[in-house]
């Protein structure tokens, strides 16, 4: 039977990468916590590595106890699998919420179903990635062995839920923040600009990580053909990973490298989009892509893949284009996009399944559901 009484709370361990305010998984869960910790609920995090932020400095101001699994991989680990194992045993938590994938949500599912952890909690964040042999190979490995080794289904969208879950039920919990935060900001705009020395610029900017999902070098394909239409063009990427000294390389050996500025991880990206005057992401695939709404609250001409999750269009600002099409046609349409007031644009964020005023106890309410049954 779940604890589930102020003196005796539910307890909850969620399973994340880290608490970075660039994680957009760790925004998405945090934007819920303040909410759903309550004198029913007391909930716990288990990282795979620590970085400072002030997510990390609110779950600690909170109470929540944060571990750190001893090696940040997540390929098959001794120490990993012995330090899951005793946190399990001695946290008597009723319900797991894994939001990772591979080997490490797979053994801490493991664990959870060895040592009577009744709800298990499998949230997908993004659909199955079927891009190359290895991915498929993974996803059969260890999304389907997490997905079978769970008894709750959760997603951010319904593309996500139904690659992942296949025809089982699963809860949607949207991807929900403050949208006011993401209005139009003049005084920002000025700043920034001046700060970056972008102020005589067309400025297209691009939110998210420097990885394969993304596909930054088509974003240097697009960059190359838009300078043949618009010499005084600028790229800020806002993000960091894996990808960036490739992409580097193929900006310099297209001669567009003075054109591209990476601004790694910012806790101020509300403000940079206020400084942007177009959106671009063309990714090959998105769980749900926040940014895009995020991008569009600002009133910025927002440009993504046709693939997208349609939960997303919340405004005219959306232009969904085909990754059949070439580079030049891509550059072609955010040269030539109309553009509109955006001082206005957040409205479209009121009311929304993204308005966390309006879904802040959703995470709560369904520990609380699943935790009593």
């Amino acid at each position: 039977m779940a604890r589930c009484t102020i003196i005796n709370k539910m307890r909850v361990l969620i399973q994340i990468r880290d608490l970075r305010i660039g994680n957009g998984i760790a925004t998405c869960l945090m934007n819920y916590y303040s909410h759903t910790i309550s004198d029913e609920i007391h909930i716990d995090f288990i990282l795979n590595r620590v970085v400072d932020s002030i997510y990390m400095e609110q779950v600690l101001y909170k109470g929540s106890k944060v571990y750190v699994l001893p090696k940040d991989t997540n390929k098959p680990c001794i120490a990993n699998w012995k330090y899951v194992k005793r946190i399990l045993k001695e946290g008597h938590y009723d319900i797991l919420h894994i939001n990772i994938s591979g080997w490490n949500a797979l053994a801490t599912l493991l664990l959870g179903n060895i040592n009577g952890i009744s709800k298990r909690i499998y949230h997908a964040h993004n659909p199955k990635e079927n891009s190359s042999l290895k991915a498929r190979l993974r996803s059969l490995v260890y999304e389907n062995s997490s997905v079978w080794l769970s008894n709750c289904y959760m997603a951010c969208s319904q593309i996500a839920g139904k690659s992942l879950f296949g025809k089982r039920s699963f809860y949607i919990l949207p991807n929900s923040f403050d949208t006011k935060n993401f209005a139009f900001d003049i005084k920002s705009r000025n700043d920034l600009r001046r700060k970056l020395n972008i102020d005589n610029y067309f400025v297209v900017g691009i939110v998210g990580r420097l990885a394969e999902q993304k596909n930054p070098l088509f974003v240097v394909d697009i960059l190359a053909e838009m300078i043949k239409i618009k010499t005084n063009i600028i790229f800020l990427w806002v993000g960091s990973g894996p990808m960036e000294d490739v992409v580097i390389q193929k900006a310099q050996r297209m001669n567009v490298k003075d054109k591209l500025m990476f601004l790694g991880n910012r806790q101020d990206v509300n403000k940079l989009y206020s400084a942007m005057d177009v959106f671009l992401l063309p990714s090959f695939f998105e769980g749900l892509g926040i940014v895009f709404v995020e991008a569009q609250l600002s009133g910025l001409p927002t440009f993504g893949s046709d693939v997208l999750p349609s939960e997303i269009n919340i405004s005219p600002f959306m232009y969904r284009l085909s990754l059949k099409l070439s580079a030049k046609a891509w550059a072609e349409r955010i040269v030539n996009v109309h553009f509109r007031n955006r001082e206005k644009a957040f409205n479209f964020g009121n009311n929304s399944i993204f308005d966390i005023n309006q879904t802040s106890s959703l995470l709560q309410k369904y520990y609380i559901k699943i935790g009593s049954n």
